[in-house]
């Protein structure tokens, strides 16, 4: 049988925006990807704050961005896990043992940005083992950089179409694609001060903020910390 080939896209999303949308269209139709999983992390490990919104109300906002988004769907992988940080090695190693796919079907989705500090990341150059890597150009971040900035991976990165490999180990594959310059920490900012989120985040996830009063400093330990009765 022929075995899925999987994205992931995972991050804070503190809200999901329009940015991490294109990410994961662009990703899925370069590379002929069957799903691409977004996935709200729990603890994000490169952050000293901690998410506004919680849990319960990043994981809402990312189904509610992705229903009736074609090959697009939300996942708990990081949500159902103990208070620990969300390393990327580890997320892999979940998904891994939760879907008992090769490596080679699995791409691990992330910026340009992120990705030119991949010599920082947790049990690196380990994790890079796990899966394909999908590093997709952001706003001031171009992926023809990026081979100068990690020389040491020039034998894994390639542009190749199809997103294949070689087919017996993964690989590294950059994205020059064009993505809203959008960011959460903006968008955050325009609550704050009663802007409008127009072609920032779907309107969905718009009404979802608005009805539960998320960002609002005055409801950071109320609202933002509770869905449905849950803290």
């Amino acid at each position: 049988m022929n075995r899925p080939r999987i994205g992931i896209l995972g991050g804070t999303l503190d809200p999901i925006h329009l940015g991490h949308m294109d990410t994961a269209v662009a990703a899925r139709a370069a590379l002929a990807l069957d799903r691409v999983l977004l996935v709200p992390s729990a603890v994000p490990p490169h952050r000293s704050a901690q998410p506004v919104a919680s849990s319960f109300h990043r994981f809402a906002m990312t189904a509610l961005a992705v229903n009736g988004v074609e090959g697009l769907a939300s996942s708990d992988l990081e949500l159902a896990t103990p208070e620990s940080p969300s390393y990327t090695i580890d997320t892999l190693v979940r998904f891994q043992a939760r879907t008992g796919l090769p490596r080679t079907q699995i791409f691990f989705i992330t910026g340009a940005d992120a990705f030119a500090e991949i010599e920082t990341w947790h049990r690196y150059p380990e994790v890079l083992d796990l899966s394909h890597f999908v590093v997709v150009s952001r706003p001031g971040f171009p992926v023809g950089e990026l081979s100068s900035r990690v020389p040491g991976l020039a034998d894994r990165i390639t542009t190749s179409g199809g997103g294949r490999g070689d087919g017996s180990k993964p690989s590294v594959f950059l994205l020059d694609v064009r993505t809203r310059d959008v960011s959460s920490t903006e968008i955050r900012r325009r609550l704050r001060a009663g802007e409008p989120l127009t072609g920032l985040v779907p309107a969905s996830v718009e009404a979802h903020i608005r009805q539960h009063d998320l960002y609002n400093e005055a409801s950071f330990h109320s609202t933002a910390d509770q869905l449905h009765g849950q803290n």
